[in-house]
């Protein structure tokens, strides 16, 4: 794995040595193109003017932001030059909180930190600290000429750099039609139950992008049969009618347990 950048971990007087690394991958993307009907000839975008509809080459395209309906201010590289964040390469810790004091909305897009040279003693007294306090790093760091918002916490053997939201990048909730109205006793004990039947441990490995698999092999199977391929009819759907959701909570109840039920019996003809 390559680093995207090596830099430091800094906090108070201590600073590690490290490597930034992806920590996601993109291969789940299929990439689709738009192609003509009548001859899948691929359709190219030209950037046109809305005043004369004329196309504009690379060269005569500036940046410009609309401070006003139909009034731009243009902000030439110059500009940019003076506001640009310096990057030191440096994961700047300026507190620690607790995690769970941490809303999950926050949190963006993760980062490996591994150690370079001659910082593994520290790194491993910050991972472990950290582990035993519940605690994270909140930090500032600039990744590719953008200063973010970070968290720096355990994962394993690991330090992970999570990327996180400003708090004015969150929409408001106060913007949105939500209910004030009280659960029933009766209704809220059920679906309590019914969480509790459903529970179970978290294993990511379970979860598969169906989605991307199917779309995958109906794609291979057009390719293998020269681009076409017999229609599967199915039922559609019918509209659900409003039915009374203690009957749908004790329904789901008794299916969660015949679920269990089964699986212990599958349990038990293995042992």
């Amino acid at each position: 794995m390559r680093a995207i950048w090596k830099g430091a971990i800094s906090f108070g007087l201590v600073n590690i040595p490290v490597g930034l690394y992806t920590a996601t991958k993109s291969a789940s993307q299929i990439k689709l193109h738009m192609l003509r009907d009548s001859d899948a000839s691929p359709i190219r975008y030209k950037r046109v003017a809305e005043a004369d509809q004329k196309e504009v080459e690379w060269e005569h395209i500036v940046k410009g932001y609309e401070y006003s309906k139909g009034e731009f201010v243009i902000l030439t590289p110059r500009d940019f030059e003076q506001v640009e964040i310096k990057s030191a390469q440096v994961v700047d810790i300026k507190e620690f909180v607790d995690l769970a004091d941490i809303d999950p909305m926050y949190f963006d897009e993760p980062y490996y930190l591994a150690p370079e040279k001659g910082g593994d003693k520290a790194y491993t007294l910050l991972r472990e600290a950290l582990a035993r306090s519940g605690k994270v790093g909140i930090a500032k760091v600039v990744i590719r000429t953008r200063e973010h918002l970070a968290a720096v916490k355990p994962a394993g053997k690991a330090l992970v750099l999570e990327l996180m939201h400003f708090a004015d990048e969150l929409a408001d909730t106060s913007e949105l039609k939500l209910p004030d109205a009280e659960a029933g006793k009766k209704e809220l004990t059920m679906a309590e139950s019914l969480i509790d039947q459903m529970s179970g441990e978290w294993e990511p490995e379970q979860y598969k992008d169906e989605y991307r698999e199917a779309l995958v092999k109906l794609i291979e199977e057009k390719v293998a049969s020269g681009g076409k391929l017999p229609e599967k009819k199915g039922k559609a759907p019918k509209p659900s009618k409003v039915v009374d959701i203690a009957s749908l909570l004790q329904a789901s109840l008794d299916q969660a347990g015949k679920g269990k039920k089964s699986h212990k019996t599958k349990s038990r003809k293995a042992a």
